[in-house]
């Protein structure tokens, strides 16, 4: 029953080993493409389909819209 035992911890440990080190490699790989820049309004160049903000309606609430 002892060589059961140390079978079966040598195999746990094997893949204690694996897992820290893919553990280890996802955090660097995660760090190397995390982007540090501020958020802004503005649209980076080449991207289409964003919602731009747009200006406030000139009136009150339950008032109908005017045209121009």
């Amino acid at each position: 029953m002892s060589k059961d035992w140390t079978d079966y911890r040598t195999v746990v440990l094997l893949f204690a080993v694996a897992a820290i080190i893919a553990i280890a490699a996802a955090f660097v790989t995660t760090i190397e493409r995390v982007d540090i820049r501020a958020a802004d309004n503005r649209t980076p160049p080449g991207t289409t389909g964003l919602a731009k903000p747009h200006p406030p309606i000139d009136r009150a609430r339950g008032q109908p819209v005017l045209p121009n």
